[in-house]
């Protein structure tokens, strides 16, 4: 394994929600690691703490204890403003029902995160990083579509291009392909793995589909709110270049469980 700090650190990370009538541990200590240019699957029954747990790892949600350092930056000790900038600028995020504003077009849809949180890009630059991402994600003859006027497949594929078009570290993507029939789901999962490979970006996906586990790096299994098992996928990886081109990831010879890193014989 490659010295280089992982891109993702966790270690003991709680969060719990209190309703008033009942309190929840959602997290109960997780530990975990991510390598850049990992795509990971996040994997476990309903309720077990896997959206709680993107939230967190992401910024969207204060943890109540513990460690998240992201590109070995520390989000707990930045103030609002700042943690939303840092996301605004090296995340994206990819979700189950699009999140898409209706009456915006397509390209309009992407091209807004470049125009706010801080960005700075003018109107010009962000309609042409806009409509380079449509085209990335194979939608370049759709620019002027209204959400609508899209099927599933393709409205995912425009929040794609919105989660990419700022060029992000990291794309966190919770159940992205939850409301797409299977034939969809296997080309949204295609297209993310080809920018994964090409772009060496991160990305850590929500799903309860164990065929879309099977596509990614790694799973990492949650469970009551606990890092139960973090299996690496027992394939050479999908995100490694044949031809040296693209970003190797390395897998097959580590196994993570609850943060630490063993060693595996081949």
């Amino acid at each position: 394994m490659s010295n280089e700090k992982p891109i993702i650190r966790a270690e003991g990370v709680r969060k719990t929600y209190d309703t008033g009538k009942v309190t929840v541990e959602a997290l109960r200590g997780v530990d975990l690691q991510v390598r850049r240019g990992e795509m990971v699957a996040v994997m476990g029954p309903s309720g077990s703490g896997k959206t709680t747990l993107l939230n967190t790892l992401s910024g969207l949600d204060e943890i109540d204890d513990g460690v998240i350092e992201i590109d070995g930056r520390d989000l707990a000790k930045m103030k609002d403003r700042e943690r939303t900038l840092y996301r605004a600028s090296n995340m994206g995020f990819v979700f189950q029902f699009y999140n898409l504003l209706p009456v915006l077009t397509a390209v309009e849809n992407v091209e807004m995160p470049l125009l706010l949180n801080g960005h700075r890009v003018n109107a010009k630059v962000a309609r042409q990083r806009a409509q380079e991402a449509l085209e990335a994600v194979g939608l370049a003859d759709q620019p002027d579509q209204l959400p609508g006027e899209l099927s599933g497949g393709q409205r995912q594929r425009v929040t794609i291009a919105r989660a990419l078009v700022n060029e992000p570290a990291i794309v966190w993507a919770d159940e992205p392909t939850g409301d797409l029939d299977s034939k969809t789901a296997q080309d949204i999962m295609d297209l993310m793995r080809k920018l994964n490979r090409e772009n060496g970006q991160t990305f850590v996906i929500v799903t309860h589909d164990p065929e879309i586990g099977a596509l990614c790096d790694r799973i990492i299994t949650i469970r009551d709110g606990l890092c139960e098992d973090c299996e690496p996928q027992e394939h050479e990886p999908l995100g490694a270049s044949d031809n040296g081109d693209g970003p190797h990831v390395s897998l097959g010879t580590e196994r993570v469980v609850s943060g630490e890193q063993v060693r595996r014989s081949k």
